[in-house]
């Protein structure tokens, strides 16, 4: 293992003209570490570039665990520098930052995979509304493809800019695409129960998520608020072919990495259980990356952290109006850095499980 990390050490005078040039801008931020772990195991791309809006020096002095697997040295982000070094750019920024740095990036000619919200949302009036701010890039706003590849494939194939779902979305569409695609018009409600570890909260230092308020704790927050509503119910409602509201309610788990949401959803019509079985396994047959559960077993964290996998368990009310869908990632992976390489595996033509399996 350690001589194949040293294969990955950047040198520009020995690099491999073949592979693809990567850079990650928020290598600072967890997502950011989280993505230079996979792709410097990557057999098909060097990791070219590491930048941050304020942190600087070597990237090993930032997160130890780093030493003796690359000598990168994390600089203020410069366009220039960008430009030069990178055939691909993974964004692992704060909300509301990729848009000041997508557009030069894309008129360059790079392929940019953004992993913050920035351009999830297609309506201006949505951000706004749920992130306070103004869109500062509506020319490109249209040129962004969701990044969700169990769904979005094709189109992920054939982009240069690709928005990253969220954590709280992904668990939420995987588990809800297979019946929401097929019998959208059947459902009456939805209602999504969701718990996430802290490092979902980014890096950022605050006391609501300081060891002594966490540990030993459990808290909902942004009940009927949280900014990733809007984010689910637009794509479930693309799946759905019309309007699809939910319920979201997050909540806060006292553990490091890992999302597990309890999604309710009421149907108009009576579904059989073999047929709502069957539905999920056809749905996700040759997707590599997600697991649906035999009959009575139902999804834990600890089986997902570390992994881009999401396991999926379902469970139908005695008058089979009402299924019960538990699904479950590691935020960090299948949830943000895990996912953008799966869709930078797509983009290049590169195996789907590359670096990731």
């Amino acid at each position: 293992m350690l001589g194949r990390a040293r294969e990955h050490l950047v040198s520009h005078c020995t690099m491999d003209t073949s592979m693809i040039r990567v850079g990650i801008v928020g290598i600072s931020g967890f997502g950011g570490k989280v993505l230079l772990d996979i792709l410097l195991n990557h057999e098909d791309v060097r990791v070219t570039y590491v930048a941050a809006n304020s942190t600087t020096g070597r990237v090993d002095d930032i997160w130890p665990e780093f030493r003796s697997r690359t000598d990168l040295v994390c600089s203020k982000y410069d366009i220039t520098q960008a430009v030069e070094l990178c055939d691909c750019v993974f964004l692992a920024l704060p909300h509301m930052e990729s848009m000041n740095i997508v557009g030069p990036l894309l008129k360059a000619g790079k392929k940019v995979i953004d992993l913050s919200a920035d351009y999830r949302l297609k309506k201006t009036a949505l951000y706004k509304k749920w992130y306070n701010a103004e869109h500062k890039d509506r020319k490109n706003l249209s040129k962004a493809v969701y990044g969700l590849p169990e769904i979005f494939r094709v189109k992920i194939r054939n982009s240069r800019f690709i928005a990253n779902p969220g954590c709280y979305p992904t668990v939420a569409l995987l588990g809800l695409a297979p019946l929401v695609s097929v019998a959208g018009n059947t459902i009456a409600s939805v209602i999504i129960d969701a718990k996430s570890g802290v490092s979902g909260a980014g890096r950022k230092v605050a006391e609501s998520f300081m060891f002594c308020f966490v540990n030993e704790n459990f808290k909902a927050y942004r009940v009927l608020n949280h900014q990733h509503t809007p984010e689910i119910s637009q794509y479930l409602s693309v799946m759905a072919g019309r309007e699809m509201p939910v319920v979201f309610v997050p909540h806060l788990l006292p553990i490091n990495n890992g999302i597990l949401e309890t999604i309710y959803v009421t149907l108009n019509e009576k579904m059989a259980e073999s047929k709502l079985d069957a539905l999920y396994r056809k749905f996700y047959k040759t997707e590599p990356f997600v697991r649906v559960m035999p009959k009575g077993i139902q999804v834990e964290i600890k089986n997902v952290v570390n992994t881009n996998f999401c396991d999926i368990a379902l469970t139908l009310s005695e008058d089979r109006k009402l299924v019960v869908i538990t699904s479950v990632i590691d935020n960090l992976v299948k949830g943000a850095a895990g996912q953008a390489v799966q869709n930078m595996n797509i983009m290049y033509g590169y195996q789907e499980t590359e670096g990731l399996l």
